[in-house]
Formats: C-alpha cells, structure tokens, sequence
C-alpha cells in the first residue's frame, strides 16, 4: 500500500470519527488542528484506524503519535 492509499482510506476514517465530509489531513495535521479532536476522541480514533487497517499499534507506538504523518508512518510499518 503506498503512502497515498493510505491517506485516502485514512481520510475516511477521519471523516467518519468527527463526522466531517470536508475532513482531509495530511502529514502535518495534528490534534489543535481538527475540532473535537480530545483525548476521548483520540482513542476512538486510534481503534477506527486499527479496524480500517486490519492492524494493532502497541501502546509505545501510540504515546509517539503526534501528527497524522506519525500516524501514516506507524500505518505502513504495521502493513
């Protein structure tokens, strides 16, 4: 899966979470930059992307998110 069909179904996950059809991230969005995007969310978050991508991020892995592009590079080491 390349770097780019990952943000495409990131993307959905994303807009899926905050209920948001305009949504679109990239490498440098982070948490300040979404509205609604808390600690709660977070979690619900990390297990949607965990479901969309048939995968499981190990608690080190998460605490090391800091932006979507954190998270794009934990994607493609899991896959």
């Amino acid at each position: 899966m390349t770097r780019n069909e990952v943000y495409e179904q990131l993307n959905a996950v994303f807009r899926d979470v905050f209920d948001d059809e305009s949504l679109t991230v990239a490498d440098e969005t982070t948490a300040a930059d979404v509205e609604d995007w808390d600690s709660l969310t977070h979690i619900t978050l990390i297990a949607a992307v965990e479901d969309a991508f048939d995968i499981s991020f190990d608690m080190k892995t998460v605490v090391r998110l800091k932006c979507v592009g954190d998270m794009v590079d934990a994607i493609l080491q899991e896959l």
